[in-house]
């Protein structure tokens, strides 16, 4: 079973979706996950944007503090994954009128 069909992973998402402002959803997160997962969600959102610039490894290597595993991982993600990246960075594009790739 996939995680997102189980009752948790239902729970968390629709948590997730019953967030409706910027400061809900940092307190949500602040009191679900340590500092060091934040740190880490931020970095591969980060990574996943430079990847969609079509930003090289050690640039974002060098810019995030990322490792090559975790910008490869990412990347995989973004390349072949359940699309989840792909959805976010067009959304947030689309709120703040910069375009993708730029």
């Amino acid at each position: 079973m996939n995680w997102s069909e189980c009752e948790n992973g239902k729970m968390l998402i629709d948590a997730l979706l019953s967030l409706k402002t910027r400061e809900e959803c940092a307190a949500f997160l602040e009191d679900l996950m340590t500092r060091r997962e934040i740190d880490d969600m931020m970095q591969r959102i980060d990574v996943a944007k430079m990847l969609s610039e079509k930003t090289v490894y050690t640039v974002i290597a060098e810019k995030t503090g990322a490792s090559t595993a975790t910008i490869s991982r990412v990347n995989r993600a973004y390349l072949y994954g359940a699309g989840g990246y792909r959805t976010v960075l067009a959304r947030m594009t689309n709120e703040t009128g910069e375009t993708e790739g730029k």
